[in-house]
């Protein structure tokens, strides 16, 4: 009792009128408040960050969908437009053959009238004309039929010059297409080439963004779970040190105490022992004044007994 008296006047005195387990649970409360703010402004801004990266994700996603169909709809338009021209040039090619049929057609009937018409002239001239007339009409008739090689053979000239003039317009025409769709091809793998060489270095450049993130998230973990145990380590070690100071006074106290009740026990005993001296010197006292009475009254009795 006297113990725990003086260790709570010691601890007043010492830490005033606060408890030190009181302190150290404020302390405890403060540091877990403070480490809990801490935490959820860091969660906080990693799940706002999370967000922005899934919003710029979907965003590129969608610029990528309508690139591409602008893309597939210019190539379509493209398809469509080489398609209708195609139809087109083979529309003017059956023309052509068409007009060239009919015109031979043509002539061919022409042809049949004129051999109608000189068979039919060749038999008037033996009925009706003489053999001079008739050799006449036969040096015409061969002028005739020579004049009429000459104009198959150019009308065979000029259908082939036609021809010649049509395919060497068509194989123009072809190159000119084929020209047109190796530039289309080239645009179509340049475009595609440039946009993998866009969105390549798009993506490389949110790797590294990505990364840098990362490493700085890493460091700043680390940094904190490393200021957390150093701090939980520090605050471990002042309790620590204010217990083994805490447990140092108190043994200092105990053996004080000790040290006291000892000296006191020793003082009881010193004044119990001199008590007892006091007491049987008293003792002694009384019992010589008890025996120097008896011997006086031994003395007067004997007087009176010899008075007597």
């Amino acid at each position: 009792y006297l113990a725990r008296k003086f260790f709570s006047l010691w601890a007043k005195k010492t830490f005033g009128q606060v408890v030190p387990s009181k302190a150290r649970c404020f302390y405890d409360q403060k540091s877990l408040q403070k480490t809990f703010g801490q935490w959820k402004e860091w969660w906080t801004v990693s799940r706002e960050k999370k967000f922005r990266l899934r919003a710029d994700r979907l965003d590129r996603l969608l610029f990528y969908n309508l690139t591409f169909e602008a893309w597939r709809a210019y190539v379509c338009q493209q398809q469509g437009k080489r398609n209708k021209y195609y139809i087109a040039e083979c529309h003017a090619r059956k023309q052509k053959l068409l007009r060239t049929w009919q015109r031979w057609l043509v002539y061919v009937d022409v042809q049949r009238a004129k051999h109608g018409m000189q068979s039919v002239a060749l038999a008037f001239r033996k009925r009706s004309c003489l053999r001079i007339s008739w050799a006449v009409w036969r040096r015409q008739h061969y002028q005739n039929c020579v004049g009429q090689k000459m104009d198959v053979l150019a009308l065979q000239h000029w259908a082939q010059s036609l021809q010649y003039r049509a395919w060497w317009q068509w194989r123009e025409l072809y190159l000119l297409s084929q020209n047109n769709k190796q530039k289309e091809t080239r645009a179509v793998n340049h475009y595609q080439h440039w946009e993998l060489k866009r969105c390549m270095e798009a993506w490389l450049g949110y790797l590294n963004l990505h990364r840098r993130k990362k490493l700085h998230t890493e460091l700043a973990q680390e940094h904190h779970r490393s200021w957390i145990v150093q701090r939980c380590f520090s605050a471990w070690r002042l309790s620590w040190e204010c217990q083994r100071r805490i447990h140092a006074r108190r043994e200092d106290i105990e053996k004080l105490t000790a040290r006291i009740a000892l000296r006191r026990v020793f003082v009881h005993w010193k004044h119990y022992i001199i008590l007892c001296v006091e007491e049987s010197r008293q003792h002694e006292l009384a019992e010589k004044h008890y025996k120097h009475h008896l011997l006086v009254l031994l003395k007067f009795w004997n007087r009176w007994k010899s008075c007597l």
